[in-house]
């Protein structure tokens, strides 16, 4: 498959946010790309605009505060999917299709049970939680991300092991938390499993609290992945520095030209379709 063939569907709902950018990024990369409301899959639409979440290669689910993030942040987008596209969700999952959610996305996905996916595909329940920063507030700041992975992931063949990625964090309720009585054997498996991804480092490289760490994330974790290393959750926004004129220090880094850090991150998934399928 070229990057031409490949389609990605960016999955939104009332208060979602940066769909537009995604898209827009999808398509700057060469992908086809389209915005898609959940309604479209689920079928609550004419006829003319109904979408198959097969006709995607890629899903996409992108920021925001969905649903006003009632209850918990992603709970409702997360049990509208679970409603009526369990099944075509687990088949996307199965079938090796990249899913990919960004900050209120990488929620809706912990929600859902598809990450950290340790007991099955979709979980009847959450097996994590994405909840309110240690600062108690809304935090809004460029972060450093180590890749801390093997590189089996879908989203990672762009980014060397070890390689820290400058991406923007705007999140307020991006603090994951493992059951307290298993949060030792859940951590264990999830590094014997591969799916820790990136950690919050400080600007030596260094695993470091607040404000280099702005949630107080659990083992400092930024970035999740399920077993099979498709279904990807970062909160942090690769989005928002897309393009090197898009980070906070381009005047002193670098000219405004080329592409910036959160780039390689949609590159890697656009590489891992073309090559799987």
């Amino acid at each position: 498959m070229k990057v031409s063939d490949v389609r990605v569907g960016v999955l939104f709902i009332e208060g979602t946010n940066c769909e537009d950018e995604s898209v827009a990024y999808f398509r700057a990369l060469g992908a086809r790309a389209e915005k898609v409301h959940l309604k479209q899959l689920t079928g609550d639409v004419p006829k003319a605009m109904a979408r198959k979440l097969e006709d995607y290669d890629i899903l996409m689910i992108p920021g925001g505060f969905a649903a006003g993030d009632y209850i918990r942040a992603g709970a409702i987008f997360a049990a509208r999917l679970k409603w009526k596209l369990s099944k075509d969700l687990t088949d996307f999952v199965e079938a090796g299709k990249p899913v990919f959610g960004v900050c209120n996305g990488f929620q809706v996905l912990v929600e859902a049970g598809l990450l950290p996916g340790l007991g099955g595909t979709m979980t009847e329940t959450p097996e994590a939680v994405l909840a309110i920063n240690d600062s108690g507030h809304y935090e809004c700041r460029p972060t450093l991300l180590k890749q801390v992975s093997r590189g089996g992931n879908a989203f990672v063949s762009k980014v060397p092991r070890g390689r820290v990625l400058k991406v923007i964090a705007a999140h307020a309720e991006g603090k994951i938390l493992f059951p307290r009585e298993r949060e030792k054997k859940v951590l264990k498996e999830l590094l014997e499993n591969d799916q820790v991804v990136f950690r919050y480092v400080d600007d030596r490289g260094r695993y470091a609290g607040y404000p280099w760490c702005p949630s107080g994330a659990t083992y400092n974790i930024a970035a999740l992945s399920n077993p099979a290393g498709n279904v990807f959750g970062i909160q942090p926004h690769p989005e928002r520095c897309f393009f090197a004129y898009l980070h906070p220090d381009w005047t002193r880094e670098g000219g405004p030209g080329g592409l910036g850090d959160g780039s390689a991150i949609f590159q890697s998934a656009l590489s891992y379709v073309t090559r799987k399928f």
